[in-house]
Formats: C-alpha cells, sequence, structure tokens
C-alpha cells in the first residue's frame, strides 16, 4: 500500500511543510495570503496578550487549524524551546522542490550549496539567486542551514521566489546528474569564472565557509574556477560570491 499513488502524494505534500516559529514571524507568515499555510501551533500557557490575540484573529479570519501543545511538545515542533515564544506555524512552500525533478529539465542554471550553516548566508544566497540568473538552489538537508526565521529574514521576503531543491547529501544527486557541467568555486582554480563557456546544464558548488566542499563533492565536479581578485585579498564571502554567480549571464 506504501506504493500507492494516494501515499505518494501525501508524502511530497509534507515533505514542502518548513516549520517556523516566533511571534513576529507567524504575524507575518498569516498576513501574507500568498503562503500557504498547514497548521498554526500555539502553547496553551500562552497569555492572552495583543500578540497572541493577532495571532488568533489571523488564524480564524484565513480558517487555518489550530493545534494547542505544553511547552515540551511545542518545542519538539519548533526544534527552538528558546526562541518559539510558544508559537509555531507550519507553511506549504511550493517552491520546495525533491532534487530529483532536475533530471527532468532540459536547461538549468543551479546553485549547489554544500554544508552552509550560517542562515544569515544562507538567505543572502537566495535573495541574490533570487534576484539574478539562476533556476534554482540544490540545499541538502544533512549538515545545513535549515530554513528558518532567520533566513527568511536574511532573503527579504524572497524565499519563494524561485526552487529550492532537496536533497540528503549532494554527492547523490549530482551523481545522477548526466550530460551538466559541475563547477567548483575554489580560490585556488587557475581558470576564472569569466573562463568558462555557457552550457545548457549548469550547476556552480558552493562549499562551507570555512572548509568549503566535502572531497566526495569535489570528485563530482568537472573543473574548479575562482573569483579573480586584487590586492592580496584571498577570498570573499560565500555570499557575496554567489551574488556574482547569480549575476553572470
Amino acid at each position: 500500500m506504501e506504493d500507492s499513488q494516494e501515499y505518494k502524494n501525501k508524502k511530497a505534500y509534507f515533505e514542502k511543510i518548513i516549520t517556523l516559529y516566533g511571534r513576529n514571524v507567524v504575524i507575518e507568515v498569516l498576513q501574507d495570503d500568498n503562503i500557504a499555510i498547514h497548521k498554526l501551533h500555539m502553547s496553551n500557557s500562552n497569555k492572552p496578550d495583543g500578540a497572541v490575540e493577532t495571532i488568533l484573529g489571523l488564524a480564524k479570519k484565513r480558517g487555518i487549524e489550530v493545534a494547542y501543545h505544553d511547552k515540551n511538545a511545542l518545542s519538539r515542533i519548533s526544534k527552538n524551546a528558546k526562541q518559539d515564544q510558544g508559537v509555531a506555524i507550519d507553511i506549504i512552500a511550493s517552491s520546495y522542490q525533491s532534487a530529483n525533478e532536475i533530471k527532468n529539465l532540459k536547461s538549468f542554471k543551479l546553485l549547489a550549496l554544500e554544508s552552509i550553516q550560517n542562515p544569515q548566508n544562507l538567505g543572502m544566497i537566495i535573495r541574490s539567486c533570487a534576484g539574478g540568473y539562476v533556476d534554482g538552489i540544490i540545499l541538502p538537508k544533512k549538515s545545513s542551514a535549515k530554513i528558518s526565521p532567520l533566513v527568511i529574514k536574511a532573503s527579504a521576503g524572497t524565499l519563494f521566489k524561485l526552487p529550492i531543491y532537496y536533497c540528503n547529501t549532494l554527492d547523490e544527486i549530482l551523481k545522477e546528474l548526466k550530460e551538466t557541467k559541475i563547477y567548483l568555486l575554489s580560490s585556488h582554480a587557475k581558470n576564472s569564472i569569466y573562463d568558462i563557456k555557457k552550457s545548457d546544464r549548469s550547476i556552480f558548488v558552493l562549499g562551507n565557509e570555512s572548509d568549503g566542499v566535502s572531497k566526495e563533492v569535489e570528485k563530482l565536479c568537472n573543473d574548479s574556477i575562482s573569483i579573480p581578485m586584487n590586492r592580496g585579498v584571498e577570498s570573499l564571502n560565500v555570499a557575496v560570491t554567489a551574488s556574482l554567480i547569480a549575476f553572470m549571464k
């Protein structure tokens, strides 16, 4: 029965759910009719102050299901007991897709991120890609920053404006993408970003803020490229690097 179409549809639906927390974030989400919502979670210890009343009023107006929990249960949902403020919300991110979908695309320019752990960097990368010439971001679940209020704030409202392709690890999906030019961004590379020739299917891999990419991912890259630097500057912040790649035509 687990292979039935109904099961697959339910699995795909729940994989698109992202849980956010914090009263201000939840109010902003509820006020945005473009964001689909699965469920609102509230701590049953919340006092009926202005923010709580606003949240419940907005949820009622939109006909959203409200579930009440004790503090421990809510902290398991939000995964951030110190900052959830007794409130969490499940949003349905339509732009959040399985990386397996990439194989069905005829042409694309994607950024692939490995172990990007700073949420502000991730948010700024998303913003640059949404504003630039990038068709999506590959974001592994393992060892990467999760979509959080900090990421949303840093992305300045652009989080759902382009596809974010999720996978467990980056190497598992890169192995499956044939006839794709995969570039590794490295400060040690001899070729520069200005030397590459445009291809129908290209992926630019950016690694961890301090350690770069894993050897498994490095082996799957066809070429490594660098950003030429002047005046002895060694490298750029990963979000700045992503911005330069995003606006390359």
